[in-house]
Protein backbone atom coordinates (compact mmCIF):
# COMPACT_ATOMS: atom_id res chain seq x y z
CA UNK A 1 0.00 0.00 0.00
CA UNK A 2 1.57 3.43 -0.85
CA UNK A 3 1.73 6.00 1.72
CA UNK A 4 0.19 9.17 1.67
CA UNK A 5 3.56 11.10 -0.07
CA UNK A 6 4.15 8.35 -2.37
CA UNK A 7 0.26 8.43 -3.06
CA UNK A 8 0.68 12.46 -3.67
CA UNK A 9 3.50 11.85 -6.00
CA UNK A 10 1.92 9.50 -7.86
CA UNK A 11 -1.52 11.42 -8.93
CA UNK A 12 1.15 14.80 -9.47
CA UNK A 13 3.31 12.29 -12.17
CA UNK A 14 0.54 11.29 -13.76
CA UNK A 15 -1.85 13.99 -14.93
CA UNK A 16 -4.14 13.56 -18.26
CA UNK A 17 -2.01 16.43 -20.02
CA UNK A 18 0.77 14.17 -19.87
CA UNK A 19 -0.90 12.20 -22.44
CA UNK A 20 0.65 11.93 -25.86
CA UNK A 21 -1.34 14.56 -27.66
CA UNK A 22 -1.57 11.49 -30.70
CA UNK A 23 -3.08 9.26 -28.31
CA UNK A 24 -5.69 12.05 -27.27
CA UNK A 25 -6.37 13.21 -30.96
CA UNK A 26 -6.86 9.53 -32.31
CA UNK A 27 -8.03 7.38 -28.90
CA UNK A 28 -10.15 8.99 -26.82
CA UNK A 29 -11.49 12.63 -28.69
CA UNK A 30 -13.09 10.57 -31.19
CA UNK A 31 -14.89 8.60 -28.67
CA UNK A 32 -16.98 10.97 -27.87
CA UNK A 33 -19.90 13.18 -28.80
CA UNK A 34 -20.19 16.26 -29.50
CA UNK A 35 -21.15 18.19 -25.96
CA UNK A 36 -18.89 15.85 -24.14
CA UNK A 37 -16.36 16.85 -26.90
CA UNK A 38 -16.87 20.55 -26.52
CA UNK A 39 -17.00 20.45 -22.37
CA UNK A 40 -13.17 18.49 -22.96
CA UNK A 41 -12.18 21.83 -25.29
CA UNK A 42 -13.14 24.09 -22.21
CA UNK A 43 -10.26 22.32 -20.14
CA UNK A 44 -7.01 23.02 -20.94
CA UNK A 45 -5.80 25.80 -23.79
CA UNK A 46 -4.08 22.03 -24.97
CA UNK A 47 -7.06 20.10 -25.27
CA UNK A 48 -8.86 22.96 -26.78
CA UNK A 49 -6.45 23.06 -29.27
CA UNK A 50 -7.06 18.87 -30.17
CA UNK A 51 -11.13 19.53 -29.79
CA UNK A 52 -11.54 22.05 -32.38
CA UNK A 53 -9.75 19.98 -34.84
CA UNK A 54 -12.36 20.32 -38.44
CA UNK A 55 -12.35 16.18 -39.23
CA UNK A 56 -13.32 15.56 -36.04
CA UNK A 57 -16.19 17.95 -35.73
CA UNK A 58 -17.01 16.62 -39.33
CA UNK A 59 -17.49 13.11 -38.18
CA UNK A 60 -19.73 14.25 -35.09
CA UNK A 61 -21.81 16.04 -37.51
CA UNK A 62 -21.60 12.86 -39.83
CA UNK A 63 -22.29 10.27 -37.51
CA UNK A 64 -25.44 12.74 -35.36
CA UNK A 65 -27.02 13.59 -38.54
CA UNK A 66 -26.66 11.49 -41.92
CA UNK A 67 -28.00 13.79 -44.27
CA UNK A 68 -24.77 15.63 -43.80
CA UNK A 69 -22.84 13.32 -45.56
CA UNK A 70 -24.18 15.19 -48.90
CA UNK A 71 -21.81 16.81 -50.98
CA UNK A 72 -23.89 20.26 -51.03
CA UNK A 73 -24.08 19.95 -47.36
CA UNK A 74 -20.37 18.93 -46.94
CA UNK A 75 -18.96 22.03 -48.85
CA UNK A 76 -21.62 24.61 -46.79
CA UNK A 77 -20.91 23.27 -43.44
CA UNK A 78 -17.22 23.51 -44.01
CA UNK A 79 -17.89 27.48 -45.07
CA UNK A 80 -19.49 27.93 -41.33
CA UNK A 81 -17.84 30.72 -39.84
CA UNK A 82 -15.98 29.90 -36.38
CA UNK A 83 -14.91 26.81 -37.03
CA UNK A 84 -16.86 24.99 -39.95
CA UNK A 85 -18.14 21.82 -38.33
CA UNK A 86 -18.10 22.75 -34.90
CA UNK A 87 -20.09 25.75 -35.43
CA UNK A 88 -22.58 24.13 -37.52
CA UNK A 89 -23.31 21.71 -34.93
CA UNK A 90 -23.26 24.20 -31.86
CA UNK A 91 -26.06 26.00 -33.50
CA UNK A 92 -28.11 22.98 -34.66
CA UNK A 93 -27.66 20.62 -32.08
CA UNK A 94 -29.82 22.54 -29.44
CA UNK A 95 -33.29 21.72 -29.62
CA UNK A 96 -34.11 25.62 -29.46
CA UNK A 97 -32.23 28.41 -29.36
CA UNK A 98 -32.61 29.97 -25.96
CA UNK A 99 -33.56 33.34 -26.98
CA UNK A 100 -34.56 34.97 -30.17
CA UNK A 101 -33.05 38.00 -32.10
CA UNK A 102 -35.00 41.39 -31.40
CA UNK A 103 -38.79 41.81 -33.67
CA UNK A 104 -37.37 43.10 -37.64
CA UNK A 105 -38.57 46.76 -38.32
CA UNK A 106 -41.94 46.94 -39.70
CA UNK A 107 -40.57 47.92 -42.68
CA UNK A 108 -38.36 44.47 -43.63
CA UNK A 109 -37.93 44.48 -47.22
CA UNK A 110 -38.18 41.37 -49.17
CA UNK A 111 -34.92 41.31 -50.06
CA UNK A 112 -33.24 40.77 -47.08
CA UNK A 113 -35.13 37.35 -46.27
CA UNK A 114 -33.74 34.17 -47.03
CA UNK A 115 -33.12 33.52 -50.66
CA UNK A 116 -33.32 29.96 -49.88
CA UNK A 117 -33.46 27.27 -47.08
CA UNK A 118 -32.01 24.07 -47.06
CA UNK A 119 -33.84 21.27 -44.86
CA UNK A 120 -31.34 18.72 -43.54
CA UNK A 121 -33.84 15.65 -42.30
CA UNK A 122 -33.47 12.40 -40.43
CA UNK A 123 -35.71 10.48 -39.03
CA UNK A 124 -34.67 7.52 -36.45
CA UNK A 125 -36.04 4.25 -34.90
CA UNK A 126 -34.70 2.99 -31.84
CA UNK A 127 -31.37 4.87 -32.69
CA UNK A 128 -30.99 3.54 -36.18
CA UNK A 129 -31.91 5.97 -39.20
CA UNK A 130 -34.72 4.65 -41.37
CA UNK A 131 -34.55 8.13 -43.44
CA UNK A 132 -32.65 10.90 -44.45
CA UNK A 133 -32.99 13.33 -47.19
CA UNK A 134 -31.68 17.10 -47.78
CA UNK A 135 -34.53 19.12 -49.44
CA UNK A 136 -33.84 22.91 -51.06
CA UNK A 137 -36.51 25.38 -51.18
CA UNK A 138 -36.67 28.38 -53.26
CA UNK A 139 -37.97 31.34 -51.25
CA UNK A 140 -38.25 34.33 -53.65
CA UNK A 141 -40.91 33.08 -55.60
CA UNK A 142 -44.38 35.50 -55.84
CA UNK A 143 -45.86 31.41 -54.94
CA UNK A 144 -44.33 30.44 -52.18
CA UNK A 145 -44.41 33.58 -50.20
CA UNK A 146 -48.34 34.31 -50.25
CA UNK A 147 -49.58 31.06 -49.97
CA UNK A 148 -49.09 28.94 -46.70
CA UNK A 149 -45.67 27.68 -45.75
CA UNK A 150 -45.46 23.95 -46.62
CA UNK A 151 -42.05 22.10 -47.34
CA UNK A 152 -42.72 18.38 -48.22
CA UNK A 153 -40.10 15.82 -47.44
CA UNK A 154 -42.12 12.75 -49.42
CA UNK A 155 -43.40 13.59 -52.74
CA UNK A 156 -47.13 12.35 -53.44
CA UNK A 157 -46.38 9.10 -55.22
CA UNK A 158 -43.08 8.41 -53.04
CA UNK A 159 -43.38 5.98 -49.79
CA UNK A 160 -40.20 5.40 -47.84
CA UNK A 161 -40.59 2.22 -45.66
CA UNK A 162 -39.41 1.71 -42.10
CA UNK A 163 -39.13 -1.56 -39.84
CA UNK A 164 -41.69 -0.12 -37.70
CA UNK A 165 -44.30 -2.60 -37.26
CA UNK A 166 -47.99 -1.37 -37.81
CA UNK A 167 -49.84 -0.91 -34.50
CA UNK A 168 -52.56 -2.67 -33.82
CA UNK A 169 -53.86 -0.80 -31.19
CA UNK A 170 -53.13 2.87 -29.22
CA UNK A 171 -50.95 1.20 -26.89
CA UNK A 172 -48.34 0.33 -29.34
CA UNK A 173 -49.03 4.19 -30.87
CA UNK A 174 -47.22 5.12 -27.44
CA UNK A 175 -44.28 3.20 -27.81
CA UNK A 176 -43.38 5.79 -30.80
CA UNK A 177 -43.20 8.48 -27.84
CA UNK A 178 -39.52 6.90 -27.06
CA UNK A 179 -38.41 5.10 -30.13
CA UNK A 180 -39.04 7.65 -33.59
CA UNK A 181 -37.20 10.48 -33.15
CA UNK A 182 -37.14 13.37 -36.06
CA UNK A 183 -33.91 16.14 -36.54
CA UNK A 184 -35.52 18.91 -39.17
CA UNK A 185 -32.35 21.25 -39.40
CA UNK A 186 -33.46 24.39 -41.87
CA UNK A 187 -30.10 26.13 -43.08
CA UNK A 188 -29.96 29.56 -44.73
CA UNK A 189 -26.93 28.91 -47.23
CA UNK A 190 -26.72 32.81 -47.65
CA UNK A 191 -25.44 33.60 -44.33
CA UNK A 192 -24.22 30.28 -43.20
CA UNK A 193 -26.75 30.27 -40.20
CA UNK A 194 -28.67 26.95 -38.83
CA UNK A 195 -31.21 25.60 -36.24
CA UNK A 196 -32.96 22.63 -35.48
CA UNK A 197 -36.72 23.18 -35.40
CA UNK A 198 -37.76 19.89 -34.30
CA UNK A 199 -38.80 18.54 -30.79
CA UNK A 200 -36.77 15.46 -31.53
CA UNK A 201 -39.54 13.12 -30.12
CA UNK A 202 -43.01 13.54 -31.10
CA UNK A 203 -45.55 15.95 -28.90
CA UNK A 204 -48.45 13.85 -30.24
CA UNK A 205 -49.03 10.02 -31.78
CA UNK A 206 -52.43 9.69 -33.12
CA UNK A 207 -53.74 6.30 -35.15
CA UNK A 208 -56.97 7.01 -37.12
CA UNK A 209 -59.58 5.00 -36.47
CA UNK A 210 -60.72 3.89 -39.70
CA UNK A 211 -58.03 4.17 -42.31
CA UNK A 212 -55.52 2.86 -39.86
CA UNK A 213 -52.85 5.95 -40.60
CA UNK A 214 -50.89 7.03 -37.56
CA UNK A 215 -50.20 10.84 -37.55
CA UNK A 216 -47.25 11.88 -35.80
CA UNK A 217 -46.39 15.37 -34.60
CA UNK A 218 -43.23 17.25 -33.67
CA UNK A 219 -43.36 20.65 -32.51
CA UNK A 220 -41.44 24.02 -31.37
CA UNK A 221 -43.33 27.29 -30.03
CA UNK A 222 -41.47 30.26 -31.00
CA UNK A 223 -42.07 32.98 -29.04
CA UNK A 224 -45.35 31.52 -27.50
CA UNK A 225 -47.47 32.42 -30.60
CA UNK A 226 -46.03 30.41 -33.68
CA UNK A 227 -45.73 26.89 -33.73
CA UNK A 228 -43.25 24.82 -36.08
CA UNK A 229 -44.77 21.76 -36.76
CA UNK A 230 -43.42 18.54 -38.83
CA UNK A 231 -45.98 16.47 -39.47
CA UNK A 232 -45.37 12.88 -40.37
CA UNK A 233 -47.79 10.56 -41.84
CA UNK A 234 -47.51 6.60 -41.81
CA UNK A 235 -49.65 3.92 -43.52
CA UNK A 236 -49.49 0.22 -43.40
CA UNK A 237 -47.44 -1.18 -46.41
CA UNK A 238 -45.46 -4.29 -47.01
CA UNK A 239 -46.64 -7.63 -47.47
CA UNK A 240 -49.63 -7.97 -45.50
CA UNK A 241 -49.39 -4.35 -44.51
CA UNK A 242 -47.57 -5.75 -41.08
CA UNK A 243 -45.36 -2.75 -41.32
CA UNK A 244 -45.35 1.14 -42.20
CA UNK A 245 -44.19 3.13 -44.49
CA UNK A 246 -44.35 6.75 -44.46
CA UNK A 247 -46.12 8.69 -47.06
CA UNK A 248 -45.84 12.15 -45.76
CA UNK A 249 -43.65 14.69 -43.86
CA UNK A 250 -44.05 18.26 -44.26
CA UNK A 251 -43.06 21.57 -41.98
CA UNK A 252 -45.64 24.33 -41.56
CA UNK A 253 -45.94 27.13 -39.27
CA UNK A 254 -48.89 27.70 -37.40
CA UNK A 255 -50.39 30.77 -35.50
CA UNK A 256 -52.06 31.16 -32.20
CA UNK A 257 -55.83 32.03 -33.88
CA UNK A 258 -54.79 28.49 -35.80
CA UNK A 259 -54.15 29.85 -39.46
CA UNK A 260 -51.15 28.84 -40.91
CA UNK A 261 -48.42 31.28 -41.86
CA UNK A 262 -47.55 32.51 -45.55
CA UNK A 263 -44.17 31.73 -46.99
CA UNK A 264 -43.39 35.65 -46.46
CA UNK A 265 -44.29 35.44 -42.62
CA UNK A 266 -42.59 32.49 -42.26
CA UNK A 267 -39.25 33.65 -43.14
CA UNK A 268 -39.79 36.16 -41.41
CA UNK A 269 -39.94 34.19 -37.97
CA UNK A 270 -37.24 32.02 -39.12
CA UNK A 271 -34.96 34.68 -39.53
CA UNK A 272 -35.33 35.34 -36.49
CA UNK A 273 -35.03 32.15 -34.61
CA UNK A 274 -31.51 31.54 -36.90
CA UNK A 275 -30.46 34.62 -35.84
CA UNK A 276 -31.62 33.94 -31.90
CA UNK A 277 -28.91 33.36 -28.94
CA UNK A 278 -27.93 29.66 -28.25
CA UNK A 279 -27.82 28.12 -24.76
CA UNK A 280 -26.25 25.21 -23.49
CA UNK A 281 -25.70 22.51 -25.90
CA UNK A 282 -26.95 19.62 -23.06
CA UNK A 283 -29.95 22.36 -21.60
CA UNK A 284 -31.63 22.08 -18.20
CA UNK A 285 -31.99 18.08 -17.44
CA UNK A 286 -30.22 17.39 -20.80
CA UNK A 287 -31.79 16.17 -23.66
CA UNK A 288 -34.81 14.46 -21.45
CA UNK A 289 -35.39 17.69 -19.81
CA UNK A 290 -35.01 19.65 -23.25
CA UNK A 291 -37.92 17.16 -24.68
CA UNK A 292 -40.24 17.50 -21.52
CA UNK A 293 -40.10 21.21 -21.54
CA UNK A 294 -41.06 21.54 -25.71
CA UNK A 295 -43.27 19.48 -24.98
CA UNK A 296 -44.77 21.54 -21.97
CA UNK A 297 -44.51 24.55 -24.47
CA UNK A 298 -46.50 22.18 -26.84
CA UNK A 299 -49.45 21.80 -24.61
CA UNK A 300 -49.21 25.62 -23.20
CA UNK A 301 -49.79 27.02 -26.81
CA UNK A 302 -52.69 24.53 -27.21
CA UNK A 303 -53.91 25.50 -24.37
CA UNK A 304 -53.73 29.48 -25.18
CA UNK A 305 -54.80 28.38 -28.67
CA UNK A 306 -57.83 26.82 -27.28
CA UNK A 307 -58.84 30.12 -24.81
CA UNK A 308 -58.52 32.00 -27.98
CA UNK A 309 -61.06 30.22 -29.66
CA UNK A 310 -63.61 30.21 -26.75
CA UNK A 311 -62.60 34.48 -26.60
CA UNK A 312 -63.64 34.51 -30.31
CA UNK A 313 -66.52 32.35 -29.74
CA UNK A 314 -67.71 34.79 -27.13
CA UNK A 315 -67.09 37.68 -29.22
CA UNK A 316 -68.78 36.96 -32.04
CA UNK A 317 -72.17 35.37 -30.21
CA UNK A 318 -72.38 39.18 -28.26
CA UNK A 319 -71.76 40.24 -31.36
CA UNK A 320 -74.49 37.95 -33.15
CA UNK A 321 -76.79 38.78 -30.35
CA UNK A 322 -76.43 42.32 -30.12
CA UNK A 323 -77.26 42.19 -34.53
CA UNK A 324 -80.23 40.26 -33.45
CA UNK A 325 -81.35 43.12 -31.12
CA UNK A 326 -80.94 45.67 -33.23
CA UNK A 327 -82.55 44.03 -36.13
CA UNK A 328 -85.83 43.63 -33.61
CA UNK A 329 -86.04 46.74 -32.74
CA UNK A 330 -85.50 47.99 -36.15
CA UNK A 331 -88.37 45.84 -37.27
CA UNK A 332 -90.54 47.07 -34.66
CA UNK A 333 -89.87 50.40 -35.48
CA UNK A 334 -90.76 49.74 -38.81
CA UNK A 335 -94.16 48.13 -37.77
CA UNK A 336 -95.06 50.61 -35.55
CA UNK A 337 -94.11 53.28 -38.12
CA UNK A 338 -96.73 51.84 -40.68
CA UNK A 339 -99.17 51.19 -37.83
CA UNK A 340 -98.91 55.22 -37.06
CA UNK A 341 -99.10 55.87 -40.73
CA UNK A 342 -102.20 53.71 -41.39
CA UNK A 343 -104.34 55.94 -39.24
Amino acid sequence: MLNKEEDTQTKTSSPFSLLPADIIRSHILPSLDGCTLAAVGCATPELRSLSSDEELWSHICHSTWPSTTTPRLRHLISSFPGGGSRSFFSLSFPLFPSTLSPNPHPSLSSSSLPEQLISAVDVFYRGNCILSKVQETETVTGWFRCSPLRVDLVGPKESVPTPIRRPSHDDTCRDLYADLELSWIVVDPTTRRAVNLSSLRPVSVERHWLSGEVHVRYATVVGGQVMCSVEVTCVGGGPGGLVLHVTEACLKMEGIDGAHLNGKDSLVILQRVLEGKRGNLYGKGGIKGRVEEGRKRYLAFLERKKERRENMIKREGRLDSMCVGISVCLFVSFLYMVCFSSR
